[in-house]
């Protein structure tokens, strides 16, 4: 009797689609909140990265690389070669310089940081591919080391395109 209701609880968990499997991601509203932090070092360590993106992702002010990157700065997307030059060079292809905005534009759902470490998720939208609904949300994110003030390294979930 134990096996045959393994069997059943087991085929229920299997073959059954849960309805609504995915809960939709959802941004902050209040970055002000993400940017605290009990620690001064670490909220000194999110408004550096915070800034960085507004700045010099978002902002295109490429200018700026050199107040927040390290000069041996490393990448570890697999599209974007490592060093603050190469950096500059790459993202010259694809941005110019416009207004800076107060906040980070990109959907943020969270800033974390411990040690020297600090993660940006995002809400990413992307295509259904199985054509369930047009779009569904998921999470991206961006992973920065701080070292003496400066961002030192990266990491994303990018692959090679």
């Amino acid at each position: 009797m134990k096996s045959v209701f393994s069997a059943m609880l087991l085929s229920l968990m299997v073959f059954t689609v849960p309805a609504g499997a995915q809960e939709p991601v959802i941004a902050a509203t209040n970055h002000q909140a993400l940017l605290q932090s009990d620690d001064p070092q670490l909220a000194a360590n999110k408004r550096l990265v915070y800034d960085f993106w507004r700045e010099v992702f978002e902002g295109g002010h490429l200018e700026l690389a050199d107040k927040y990157l390290t000069e041996s700065y490393l990448q570890h997307n697999p599209n974007v070669p490592s060093g603050r030059q190469s950096f500059v060079d790459f993202f010259s292809q694809f941005t110019t310089a416009k207004p800076i905005k107060e906040k980070v534009e990109m959907p943020l759902v969270s800033i974390v940081a411990e040690k020297d470490m600090v993660i940006l998720t995002f809400v990413q939208e992307v295509k259904d591919p199985e054509g369930v609904q047009s779009t569904y949300t998921t999470t991206w994110f961006d992973m920065f080391r701080i070292e003496e003030g400066k961002i030192a390294e990266h990491w994303d979930p990018a692959r090679k395109m």
